[in-house]
């Protein structure tokens, strides 16, 4: 069960009369908004999603002025979440922050927006569009409703969306250098020291740039990289391991002054070691 079941649904559920135990038909037959929407939240709980879905469109339709109508779009696109039809769910959420931009649970609406990119993410050796569209989407329940329910959680799945990306950035650079492409590994590296500080690849990236610079015989740049490992990451392997590199060629990390290694000298305190 998707956590978000239980985060949501309870804020939703109307304490109103109660209604027939019986299923409905799902055949057009008036009924009040109140027995409509509690018959689509029990067919939610039941997982009955094809029900529920038929049941929160048959609100909108039989009730579109009301206020329930409003949330059962909103439901119809969750169940299509909880559904894995991802591609539906984010249209319907589209057309919801389009329709209904100063609603109450539009904040809901992109958060849910940027869980289903999110479900989507796939291993880093594969292509990280929907990544970048998770980071995006995530990144604008943050920026838009910074203190709200959503945010805590959203910012926490960013982190771990950061975290894929630079492993992607890892993965390329790895690539690169087992075809001796130094050059274009180092890219790699430092564009994960440069855009994603924050992550857990850090000290390996600082760890391939020592070792990239050895083979391209560019001693002073990874004397470089190997002391801002050290300074940032002092009992790290990655750095054991450079600077057992660099010792074996007589040579010991170095901080350079100015420039590029300058900017990346303190990394974020709470990632070291």
């Amino acid at each position: 069960m998707k956590q978000l079941r239980l985060i949501w649904i309870g804020c939703l559920v109307i304490f109103l009369t109660a209604c027939s135990g019986n299923e409905p038909e799902l055949q057009y037959v008036e009924r009040s908004v109140e027995q409509l929407y509690n018959q689509a939240l029990d067919a939610l709980n039941e997982e009955e999603y094809t029900r529920a879905f038929q049941l929160f469109e048959e609100v909108d339709r039989q009730h579109p002025y009301s206020a329930w109508a409003t949330k059962a779009q909103l439901m119809s696109a969750y169940v299509k979440y909880v559904r894995d039809d991802y591609d539906e769910s984010i249209i319907a959420l589209n057309r919801y922050i389009e329709l209904h931009p100063n609603s109450p649970d539009t904040p809901y609406a992109y958060y849910l927006k940027g869980l289903n990119f999110y479900e989507q993410i796939v291993d880093v050796g594969r292509d990280q569009k929907i990544t970048a569209l998770a980071l995006d989407a995530l990144s604008e329940v943050v920026a838009r409703y910074p203190n709200s329910t959503y945010a805590k959680d959203a910012r926490l799945k960013i982190d771990l969306t950061r975290d894929h990306l630079a492993g992607k950035e890892m993965d390329i650079g790895r690539f690169y250098q087992k075809q001796d492409e130094h050059l274009a590994a180092i890219n790699r590296y430092k564009r994960v020291l440069s855009t994603y500080q924050t992550t857990t690849h850090v000290p390996e990236a600082l760890y391939r740039l020592v070792e990239n610079y050895m083979s391209l015989g560019i001693r002073e740049e990874a004397q470089a990289a190997a002391a801002v490992l050290g300074h940032n990451f002092p009992s790290n392997k990655w750095y054991v391991s450079s600077y057992d590199m660099l010792e074996g060629a007589g040579l010991e990390p170095r901080r350079k002054r100015g420039g590029w290694y300058d900017e990346i000298w303190n990394l974020v305190p709470w990632i070291r070691d």
